[in-house]
């Protein structure tokens, strides 16, 4: 299956009216023509935790969003991408439940990582753990099994609680690699054409190591799944925030990756007013890439920008994007912080909130994303120009509830008839249609306080000029019949 180079559009199943059929309405009728390169719905199963991210299970929709009869729908006339947490699994599903009551005698308990598969005796060495990246204080929770009344000790990447509501997954194990399997047939047999793999970087557990990418280790398990993929015609987007050479890595390997290096370099040059560092970035990366400016989570810093940005300059944006309403995500392992002590793991706000609320700067944003090479996603609080939601950070006491606010249809209505959405709207569909952004990408000659960026395929061409002094955007295109024509964003 070829991806098409087309603007796609990032939603929580719920986020835009309520449901997927609202959803599916407005992909054919208000936003018809704007997202042709797909949709990427948010965890739509159901999930006892992190708003989708702990799913009991992919073989069934959450009823409150829908079923899988509005996702086929969906698939019928839009390309859809759907998460799957290779890492981990919902305490609450049936399979960990049938393991806190019968234990090692399960049917399912080889799904799960006990800690005598990584220690031998099943106790935790803190000289061991000191290695590892960790996304939670101890990477292990303690469950009392009901019909022993004995304690287990399984591994937990994620999450808040304790213990954790996200149970990691044994990928070596053959039940696990069989109930893979089981959840990509059924993506196949309702129109899902891409399948995110979230957290896979963390799914090797190895002794002496920061469980985190581990090579070899990694590209055999990344060999299964592709295979799985490929027999089941699935586009596969590996999501790893980590160094940007592990990226490359996954670009070299043949996978597409995310540019998680993209949001930082743009926020950068228009708060900075300079385009010398991300004109250095566009000249050397990989062009098999989903770009993205926001998401569900926040702007990557660490550890995606490690060895690309000076710490100091890094904490002066960072104090910017405060000042401005953002919160922060943080590197919890000292030993993954900067010698300096920087240990900004993410920004987390609106992109518009982030650039002052001032539209301009907002769609030479976007118009940048759009010029570099890759597949484009927009995220459904970023298409409304949506700016940070402090009141539900306050009130959940959840720093990503910053971008996560949900559209009413009376909301998505009134949010369509903003000047600075009309001019994005505009934006995107031209990035659709034109032939250009089929060709070859340049990076022309600019001073720092200009960026200029080109396409070309046989006669058609079409360049962006931002002035980063004003931040006024224009491209300069072929129409149809070759005719040299200009656009001011």
């Amino acid at each position: 299956m070829l991806l098409k180079n087309q603007v796609q559009l990032i939603t929580y199943p719920d986020s835009l009216g309520g449901n997927l059929s609202t959803l599916n309405h407005l992909l054919q009728n208000e936003l018809a023509g704007l997202f042709t390169g797909g949709v990427h719905i948010l965890p739509p199963f159901p999930s006892s935790g992190d708003r989708g991210f702990a799913p009991l299970t992919y073989l069934e929709i959450d009823p409150a969003f829908g079923t899988w009869d509005d996702i086929r729908s969906i698939g019928e006339h839009t390309d859809i991408l759907v998460d799957l947490m290779v890492n981990h699994i919902s305490q609450q599903s049936p399979y960990f439940q049938d393991f806190l009551l019968k234990g090692r005698s399960s049917e399912y308990a080889d799904l799960f990582l006990t800690l005598d598969k990584v220690w031998t005796d099943g106790v935790p060495v803190q000289k061991d753990i000191d290695q590892m990246f960790l996304r939670r204080e101890v990477p292990y929770s303690t469950f009392k099994i009901h019909e022993s009344g004995e304690e287990e000790k399984v591994w937990t990447t994620f999450g808040k609680t304790d213990p954790s509501e996200q149970i990691d997954l044994d990928i070596r194990a053959a039940i696990t690699q069989q109930l893979l399997r089981s959840f990509f047939e059924n993506f196949k047999s309702n129109n899902v054409k891409i399948v995110r793999l979230d957290a896979v970087g963390y799914v090797i557990k190895k002794l002496g190591t920061s469980c985190f990418f581990v090579e070899p280790d990694i590209y055999v398990f990344l060999d299964w799944v592709k295979s799985l993929a490929d027999e089941l015609e699935i586009e596969l987007l590996p999501e790893v925030h980590a160094h940007y050479s592990v990226q490359y890595k996954l670009a070299d390997f043949g996978c597409w990756i995310y540019d998680f290096i993209l949001p930082y370099r743009v926020l950068e040059t228009l708060v900075n007013r300079s385009s010398r560092e991300l004109r250095h970035y566009l000249a050397d990366r990989p062009a098999n890439q989903f770009t993205m400016l926001d998401c569900h989570d926040g702007i990557p810093v660490k550890p995606d920008l490690d060895g690309l940005i000076r710490t100091d300059e890094a904490q002066r944006l960072v104090d910017i994007c405060l000042e401005r309403g953002a919160n922060l995500s943080l590197i919890l392992s000292d030993k993954h912080k900067s010698e300096d002590g920087f240990n900004v793991h993410q920004i987390r706000c609106t992109y518009y909130s982030a650039l002052n609320e001032d539209d301009d700067a907002y769609l030479a944003a976007r118009a940048i994303q759009f010029f570099v090479p890759g597949i484009p996603q927009v995220y459904y609080v970023g298409l409304f120009a949506g700016k940070n939601d402090l009141a539900r950070v306050a009130e959940t006491g959840e720093g990503r509830e910053i971008n996560r606010q949900n559209y009413t249809m009376e909301d998505i209505e009134q949010q369509l008839d903003k000047k600075v959405v009309q001019r994005l709207m505009k934006l995107i569909r031209f990035r659709n249609s034109h032939q250009a952004f089929q060709g070859e990408f340049s990076v022309l000659d600019s001073p720092d306080n200009q960026l200029c960026l080109n396409w070309k395929l046989e006669g058609q061409q079409c360049s962006l000029t931002v002035d980063l002094q004003t931040y006024q955007s224009m491209i300069h295109y072929t129409d149809p019949s070759g005719h040299l024509e200009a656009y001011r964003i």
